[in-house]
């Protein structure tokens, strides 16, 4: 038999004293969904390195004009003292390269490689940026309003996107920009060939966007906090962009991400086939268009462009994967 315990008075109690001066320390901090996803995505250091690049990016291409000034450089300057007419190709080695121009020049004209690059970031980066912010706003209304209600909505809205993308693009945005390329809707020259661009690209892409709205609509009309909007009174429109809209901030913004260096690629490849950017308006497309027939003579021509739209394609997926991993809720 064992001795029983002596207990002194208010053993197993915490004091007040202990209680308050523990107060303030080591306290509990709620985080919102922000900023645990911005922990997330910043322990992702290849995801981080593709949204610095992005950032560098979007600078240049805002900044093209004012660099260009301040540093002196005119993408359509010839310097025919750079180039041997007789091999078409740049005199010296290595393209031409120097401290004036550190990428090299062209060898049909002599104009530096490094302002036609800076000058046709603009263009790639107003394309691209323009089209998708079209695909996302169609895709986006047609998406929720087919997956919110259903029925002969969803129905005709489905059939319309797979119209859409039955549509042959490429075929399709070549004629278009083809035919409009002398003038159309008051408009001449490049802002013509610019809104040509950003209209196909963004309006004959918007199913896709549309497809993956759509999707997360119908698993969110089923949550909760739907239902008790509509026990409160709340009508359609206010479900739509108060309620579920705000929770498909996160697929947007990862899949406009993935959208961008896609209609970057687009707009290029029209470029290339010569129904996009004229010349002698630069661009990294029309430069690869230029650089076919000189790749033997100078193949740094053709590296030079394709090293730009791959950097930037490259860092807007990184930047994209980074994203969808630090925005799912079901990540650790």
């Amino acid at each position: 038999m064992t001795a029983p315990i002596e207990t002194t008075p208010g053993m197993g109690e915490a004091q007040p004293e202990a209680v308050l001066s523990g107060a303030g320390q080591g306290m509990i901090e709620g985080r919102s969904l922000g900023r645990i996803a911005w922990t997330r995505f910043k322990r992702d250091k290849v995801a981080v390195t593709g949204g610095v690049v992005v950032i560098l990016l979007v600078l240049l291409a805002i900044l093209a004009k004012p660099i260009e000034h301040v540093f002196g450089l005119d993408p359509n300057a010839f310097h025919q003292n750079l180039v041997d007419p007789v091999r078409v190709a740049p005199k010296g080695g290595w393209g031409g390269m120097s401290w004036s121009h550190p990428l090299g020049v062209d060898p049909q004209f002599g104009r530096d490689l490094l302002a036609r690059i800076i000058e046709g970031s603009w263009v790639s980066m107003l394309v691209a940026t323009g089209s998708t912010l079209l695909s996302v706003a169609i895709g986006v209304v047609m998406g929720v309003v087919a997956g919110y209600y259903g029925g002969w909505a969803d129905t005709v809205i489905s059939r319309l996107m797979d119209t859409f993308l039955a549509f042959p693009l490429l075929l399709f945005a070549i004629s278009i920009s083809a035919s409009l390329q002398d003038g159309a809707f008051g408009m001449t020259g490049l802002p013509l060939r610019i809104s040509v661009l950003i209209f196909v690209i963004g309006f004959f892409n918007w199913p896709y966007m549309g497809r993956i709205i759509r999707g997360q609509t119908l698993s969110l009309r089923e949550r909760e906090f739907v239902e008790a909007a509509r026990s409160l009174g709340a009508r359609g429109p206010f479900i739509l962009f108060r309620e579920l809209l705000p929770n498909l901030v996160a697929p947007i913004l990862v899949y406009s991400t993935l959208l961008i260096p896609a209609n970057i690629l687009f707009e290029a490849a029209l470029s290339f086939l010569g129904v996009g950017i004229a010349p002698p308006q630069a661009s990294w497309g029309g430069m690869l268009n230029s650089a076919v027939d000189l790749f033997y003579a100078d193949p740094q021509y053709m590296v030079v462009p394709g090293l730009a739209i791959f950097i930037t394609v490259l860092a807007f997926n990184l930047l994209g994967d980074g994203l969808r991993d630090a925005l799912d809720p079901r990540a650790k």
